[in-house]
């Protein structure tokens, strides 16, 4: 792969991702969430790449595995009208399916193709199976770190405005109740991260959330979680309980501990 190779897999996901728009601008809200939630995944896995010394030619894998990572979520809105998993589709299955129909990596070679659709294959996963690889195992939690340092600022930024919008997508159908679930705090007490099936509140999504730098995997990930004070500003939108503050402090140890 090359740099042209690469602005002409981004002219075709523009393209593509036009192509799910209509008149409706609340339809195209979380559409545009999620094209907008790409191009930052992209410039945090070469933010990360440029951290840990890749070549060229490895910025330009990354940011092809970043591109193509969510390119089901599209397809999965337009049909199921979610972005749940459960109420719908493995997404990271359908963003591979959806590259298959178009041919998307038809011009590179068969190891770029396996390393870039193992990525995203298991960049969703909660966690990562026995991998050989080590090449694999590398750009999988590059793209693991990448992703989950932007969903945290997509629902930060949810967060802050949620008083004059709210959307069903992103909130997952969740109940705003001011309560949360024995088995999400635990999760996280335990530096585990919590799983999607046991969440029955909009604040376990949130402790959900908290629970995932329990998979981050390098330090300029570590870094990047600070800086940005994602954790605080999650914490900041929970309930004031001492469980709620107890369990997220050791969040906040776990981070400063890999820096």
């Amino acid at each position: 792969m090359n740099r042209k190779d690469l602005t002409r897999l981004k002219t075709w996901f523009n393209g593509y991702v036009s192509g799910y728009y209509t008149d409706d601008s609340e339809y195209n809200y979380p559409l545009r969430l999620k094209k907008n939630h790409t191009k930052r995944v992209c410039e945090n896995i070469i933010m990360l790449g440029k951290a840990m010394g890749l070549s060229d030619y490895d910025l330009i894998l990354v940011e092809t595995m970043a591109l193509f990572h969510d390119v089901g979520r599209f397809e999965q809105y337009a049909r199921y009208g979610t972005f749940s998993d459960i109420a719908s589709e493995n997404h990271a299955k359908l963003s591979l399916r959806q590259m298959a129909t178009h041919g998307v990596l038809s011009e590179n070679t068969k190891d770029e193709k396996r390393l870039i659709t193992k990525a995203i294959a298991y960049h969703n996963v909660a966690a990562l199976p026995g991998v050989k690889d080590e090449k694999e195992l590398f750009y999988m939690r590059l793209l693991r770190d990448a992703d989950k340092l932007d969903i945290w600022k997509v629902v930060i930024d949810y967060y802050d405005e949620r008083d004059n919008f709210q959307s069903s997508a992103i909130e997952l159908n969740l109940p705003d109740d001011p309560v949360w679930s024995p088995r999400i705090l635990e999760a996280v007490i335990n530096k585990k991260i919590a799983r999607m099936e046991d969440l029955k509140t909009l604040n376990d999504f949130k402790l959900l959330q908290i629970s995932w730098v329990f998979d981050l995997n390098f330090p300029p990930s570590f870094k990047a979680v600070e800086n940005r004070k994602y954790l605080y500003q999650i914490e900041a939108t929970l309930p004031q309980s001492p469980d709620i503050a107890d369990a997220v402090a050791i969040a906040h140890s776990y981070v400063k501990s890999h820096l």
